[in-house]
């Protein structure tokens, strides 16, 4: 019979603290790895959405939310806005305003979707070139009428159909409470060629190509 190893003769209590302190250890290094080439990916897709925004255009945009109040929720990682202890990704730049506050159409487009029910509440998303921006939490709920569907806030004297093309600057609809939400607020959304994009950037572009307008707005970005 062989005889057994110095390791395997220590008590089993001890085996058992050795072999938890190194698969620690392992995770840890796997852990440190992996956050180090998450913050590489991170800061890449930064500086991708940042040309991105500055070799734009966005002379005739328009600012989102009437009666804005400040930056309630960044873009990026966040916890969670409901009160879990959990992490969630944040895929927009959120406004606060009062209930009522107007919202106006970023930049002109089509409006590819109306919808309702969802996290996203009451929302359109308008389709501008390769850019698509979405409004979301909006006062009212939507409609259909042969076949048509359309975004309807009586209240606020507004009606938006898919497919209508909107100019920049419009008013496409009011700030809500509807779906997933903690207090009146816009959630904006922006994709260019299907990727989301920190709206922050794009708004910094945008107020700093547009000298003529005030910066009041532009110079709390997050």
């Amino acid at each position: 019979m062989k005889q057994a190893s110095a390791f395997n003769r220590q008590p089993i209590k001890i085996r058992t603290r050795f072999k938890k302190s190194l698969f620690l250890a392992v995770l840890g290094i796997l852990s440190a790895s992996g956050l180090i080439w998450q913050q590489h990916v991170t800061q890449a897709v930064a500086a991708e959405q940042n040309q991105v925004a500055t070799s734009s255009t966005w002379q005739s945009a328009s600012f989102p939310v009437e009666n804005f109040q400040a930056y309630s929720s960044p873009f990026g990682y966040r916890r969670s806005a409901t009160g879990g202890s959990g992490w969630e990704f944040h895929r927009g730049l959120d406004f606060a305003a009062p209930q009522g506050s107007y919202i106006r159409n970023w930049w002109s487009g089509k409006v590819v979707k109306v919808s309702d029910r969802t996290a996203c509440g009451t929302h359109i998303v308008v389709q501008s070139g390769d850019w698509e921006h979405t409004y979301c939490h909006m006062k009212g709920h939507v409609e259909a009428q042969s076949g048509n569907r359309y975004f309807i806030d009586r209240e606020g004297g507004i009606q938006i159909w898919e497919g209508q093309y909107i100019n920049s600057g419009v008013r496409i609809g009011r700030v809500g409470m509807t779906g997933r939400t903690t207090g009146p607020h816009l959630h904006w959304g922006l994709k260019y060629a299907n990727n989301y994009v920190d709206p922050a950037l794009v708004l910094r572009a945008m107020y700093a190509q547009q000298s003529g307008r005030t910066l009041q707005s532009s110079a709390k970005l997050p």
